[in-house]
This record gives C-alpha cells, structure tokens and sequence, in this order.
C-alpha cells in the first residue's frame, strides 16, 4: 500500500471526518453527481455519503463527493418552457452582433462576431 493510497482510504472517516477512498475505488451503491447523472438519476436533497480523493503533485487533492444510489431519484423531464429557453439562448450564442444573421455555429468569444465580419475581404491576416 503506497503512501498516497494510504492518505486517500479512510473507510470509517476517522480523518476527513466522512467515509472518503482512492480515486476509483468507491465501493458499490455510492456514486458521483456524474455517475448518477448517466443513470438518469440525481441526488435529490440527500447528505454526502462519502468522498474520493485523487492525490496530486504539489497540490491538494481533487475530490469528488458520493451519494447513496438506492437514496436517489429520477432526474426532472425537461418541461416545454425549458426546452424554448434553451432553443432562445443557442440562438442568441449563434446570431452575430453585427450583421444580425445565424452563422450557424456558436460565435466565438475572442472574435466578437462571425468569420465575415471579423474577417473582412481584403484585411490582411
């Protein structure tokens, strides 16, 4: 057992004061947001359970939070008024600021504006 791997399992949370373990070896029944998010399910206003702790060079470590997966629920269906919402703020993010056209792609930040307009014919690169 390395030193690191030793820092990092922590079963009873006698040291981190929570259950906590090395970096992909939660034990079953306990999951990450993202975890359960790919299961279709969310955290639903339960305690942490636990946590993950991956050791890093010169840092502190990075740390993902587990909750229980029998305590969890279903994630909310998108309702129609959300889905609108979404629909008007991508087309916001895709209509330039200057020529008031959709390009057709997310305008990018630096630029400002599409291709075209930051572009122009004739400006040399």
């Amino acid at each position: 057992m390395s030193l690191t791997f030793a820092r990092c399992f922590d079963p009873n949370g006698a040291v981190h004061g929570i259950p906590t373990f090395p970096w992909r070896l939660a034990p079953d029944g306990l999951a990450t947001r993202r975890q359960l998010r790919a299961l279709g399910l969310r955290p639903g206003g339960q305690d942490i359970a636990g946590q993950v702790l991956r050791p890093r060079f010169r840092r502190g470590p990075l740390t993902a939070f587990l909750y229980r997966v029998d305590r969890a629920k279903p994630v909310r269906p998108m309702t129609p008024a959300k889905t609108a919402a979404l629909a008007k703020a991508n087309t916001a993010r895709r209509t330039c600021p200057q020529c008031r056209r959709d390009a057709g792609y997310v305008i990018p930040s630096q630029l400002g504006a599409c291709i075209p307009c930051a572009y122009p014919e004739g400006a040399s690169l």
